[in-house]
């Protein structure tokens, strides 16, 4: 004799499930997908200093940035930047995972010590970055350093040539984001069998680059994609350290501004607040960074386990 299970659902947990998620749900609708959808729409539009606009000009604004030589050029901004902080983060990162995987003693101290700064507001991290360590000032952190060496004092904030700037931006990026990804790695590290290491010991593989090279790195495939995806989108998203380190975009070359910069300046500058441009540039930077996901995932095997 058989019995029938009943698959129906319970009322109360219906109940339940939304009185937990609705409200996230609601923000989520809210401030997220309702602005992005209006954001899709203003695109369309000739919106000057108005978010109700009403002359429709079709595909105009998309066409206009995509031949803006400023907007361009901070696509290639991107790209300089990109150059700098993916391969850097993922280098030390995971040399930061090892190191504190390996550490016998106060693991977890060393752990929250290197995860302390992603905590931080990056406006903040950007303004001690300006003020106290690369202020340009004879006494500032970086100037005093350099002194005990002869060096004289470098602007280093000010657009120059060589632009020292960009020295300033990629160290406070990797200050602010290491932690993260070496907590992503010593996750990653902590799933790979030990009797991989040991085989590879019998083997004659010795410890060190050998296993590194043969062990480590594949068992850590899909982490390493998942970081390279996260950095690369990262700095397409930059904005506060450019913002806050640099001051008005108006005082340095054209690549000193990062998509964000640009588009904010197109959006709400003082030339006029034009959110049909903006928003069309924004929807090209949302679409460019979902293809460049794609293509990497597919090309590095995203789906794919270790």
């Amino acid at each position: 004799m058989s019995t029938a299970v009943s698959t129906r659902k319970k009322p109360g947990n219906a109940k339940a499930f939304w009185l937990f998620v609705g409200p996230f749900a609601a923000g989520l609708v809210i401030f997220a997908y309702l602005p992005i959808g209006w954001s899709l729409l203003l695109s369309f539009f000739n919106a000057h200093n108005t978010v109700t606009p009403t002359e429709f000009v079709g595909i105009d604004n998309y066409l206009d940035m995509l031949s803006d030589g400023a907007f361009l050029q901070s696509m290639g901004t991107f790209t300089l930047f990109a150059l700098f902080i993916v391969p850097l983060t993922f280098v030390l990162s995971l040399a930061l995972a090892l190191l504190v995987n390996q550490i016998g003693f106060a693991r977890t101290f060393f752990r929250s010590v290197f995860f302390l700064p992603t905590a931080c507001s990056y406006v903040v991290a950007s303004l001690i970055w300006k003020l106290s360590i690369f202020n340009g000032l004879r006494y500032g952190l970086a100037n005093t350093f350099l002194s005990w060496f002869g060096i004289e004092p470098i602007a280093w904030t000010v657009s120059t040539d060589p632009p020292w700037y960009w020295l300033v931006l990629v160290t406070l990026r990797l200050w602010l984001q290491l932690g993260f990804y070496m907590i992503l790695f010593i996750a990653g590290l902590q799933r790979i069998p030990q009797h991989l290491y040991e085989a590879a010991w019998i083997d004659g593989a010795k410890p060190g680059w050998q296993t590194l090279r043969y062990v480590t790195l594949p068992q850590l495939r899909a982490t390493s994609v998942s970081v390279v995806l996260l950095t690369l989108i990262a700095a397409y998203q930059a904005f506060d350290e450019f913002y806050n380190v640099l001051g008005s975009a108006d005082g340095y070359p054209p690549f000193a501004r990062p998509p964000l910069v640009y588009l904010y300046y197109t959006a709400l500058g003082s030339g006029g607040q034009d959110f049909g441009h903006g928003s069309a540039g924004a929807v090209i930077l949302a679409l460019l960074i979902a293809l460049v996901t794609l293509l990497q995932g597919r090309l590095f095997g995203f789906r794919r386990g270790e």
